[in-house]
């Protein structure tokens, strides 16, 4: 079993922290927004109390060592903007990487920041080997977000998810502990208990 100490992640714009329920709120705003919805599994629309439950089971998943989900808000201001989190396959050593930004910072490169932030913690601190994402094909924006953190496109998974009716077509992509030194911009965990 893994054992995730879940820290603050800090980059240059953002900061990446535990979910707490005080963000409920928000994470029923943000993620009840179509555009979000249409591309990811979120459901549309976004039903009130099931933010406190998600937020309440990513940290019991966080407490068992089967995740490491983050909060993923703005450094200068605390506002959270979206969320990013690895499901731990601890026999496997290996993580699966999921990511949502709101519509309102889309294009601004924070997929990408907190991503790798999340990435380069899989590794450096979780000790994985593996990481990996998909993303459906019609969301190419996610597949630019993937490469930019230096994983490596494995293949197409036809039909794999069904979305709203329609079987969708999923892209899958990886990294390696190996190729970790090729993530990008510096990351710093925080102490726990100092006020960030």
């Amino acid at each position: 079993m893994f054992m995730v100490q879940q820290p603050v992640l800090a980059t240059d714009r953002l900061l990446l922290r535990p979910y707490t329920l005080e963000d409920a709120r928000a994470v029923q705003r943000l993620c009840g927004d179509y555009a979000v919805s249409a591309t990811t599994l979120l459901p549309y629309p976004y039903p009130d109390g099931l933010a406190e439950v998600w937020i309440a089971s990513l940290n019991e998943s966080t407490e068992r060592g089967a995740a490491a989900a983050f909060a993923v808000t703005l450094a200068r201001d605390g506002a959270l903007i979206g969320g990013a989190r690895l499901r731990i396959e601890g026999d496997h050593a290996r993580g699966e990487l999921g990511f949502w930004i709101a519509k309102s910072c889309w294009d601004r490169g924070y997929a990408t920041e907190a991503a790798r932030a999340v990435i380069g913690y899989g590794f450096s601190a979780l000790g994985l080997h593996r990481v990996y994402a998909m993303h459906f094909s019609r969301n190419p924006a996610s597949g630019r977000v993937m490469a930019k953190c230096g994983m490596v496109h494995e293949g197409l998974l036809r039909g794999h998810i069904k979305k709203w009716g329609v079987y969708e077509d999923v892209d899958i992509w990886a990294i390696l502990s190996e190729q970790a030194g090729l993530t990008g911009p510096h990351v710093s965990l925080v102490p726990s208990g100092v006020p960030v």
